[in-house]
């Protein structure tokens, strides 16, 4: 594998873009493979519905404005747009990481395998089904923090001005912290650390976090590019796991 430069600020940026370069490493491709195929399934199809039907989902949450503050609809416009996209962004690659998300641990464990210089656990077909059941598990406690907290966002939008210009912020922020929760959580789940230690480890550094799972968002609304970012995000969680948090769990 190829060294990578401890030198470098060691940030979120740092993991998110390392995860690109990961990904291509040999020895990966099977690994990678099912996680793309699946985004292009669902995020492909899901964006090119959203990408035909977006102006009238941005006029249609317009016309919630008062008349009197229609002339605001020029500012709003923009805010809503990215607000959308993230949310469906977010909304499909939920649905993507459910599906995806035994054969992105397979991923994930074969990563750090190669970066720890250590034996992978089997990664058999038989191995996959033990494990499914736990991923997807796994996955539902994810939905089970993510939804209660959307929600409140999203009800943000329904106060006149404030609300329409605070939520989209919020939003953008909370699902950033979402995509880093996400990806963090393949590596974490692999070696058995719990969900709530996951997030109450992540939380401790909560800047870096916030900077990985921005990059992760803003690369999910890129069309085509949105296609294959699932295994590299994958990939740079497990660097990040392997580099700052590993540890304190593996003796």
């Amino acid at each position: 594998m190829n060294n990578l430069n401890s030198q470098i600020p060691q940030n979120g940026f740092y993991y998110f873009s390392q995860g690109w370069k990961l990904m291509l490493e040999p020895g990966l491709k099977r690994y990678i493979f099912m996680p793309i195929l699946i985004n292009i399934l669902i995020i492909g199809g899901a964006f090119l519905y959203i990408y035909t039907q977006v102006s009238d989902i941005v006029n249609s949450a317009l016309s919630y404005l008062p008349s009197w503050l229609h002339w605001l609809s020029y500012l709003l416009w923009p805010l809503i747009l990215i607000s959308v996209l993230i949310f469906f962004g977010y909304f499909f690659t939920t649905i993507a990481n459910i599906i995806a998300a035994p054969f992105n641990g397979m991923l994930s464990a074969k990563v750090e395998s190669m970066l720890t210089n250590t034996t992978a656990d089997d990664n058999s077909w038989t191995n996959f089904a033990k494990d499914f059941a736990r991923s997807i598990q796994r996955e539902f406690q994810n939905l089970a923090y993510y939804i209660p907290r959307l929600i409140g966002i999203l009800l943000l939008f329904l106060v006149p001005v404030i609300g329409t210009i605070v939520a989209p912020i919020l939003l953008f922020l909370f699902n950033a912290w979402m995509m880093s929760i996400q990806y963090n959580d393949y590596a974490f789940d692999n070696n058995r650390v719990s969900f709530p230690i996951m997030k109450q480890r992540l939380q401790k550094d909560r800047l870096n976090n916030l900077m990985f799972g921005s990059m992760i968002n803003l690369v999910t609304m890129i069309p085509f590019v949105n296609l294959i970012i699932m295994p590299a995000a994958v990939c740079g969680g497990t660097l990040q796991w392997v580099k700052k948090y590993r540890s304190d769990f593996v003796k």
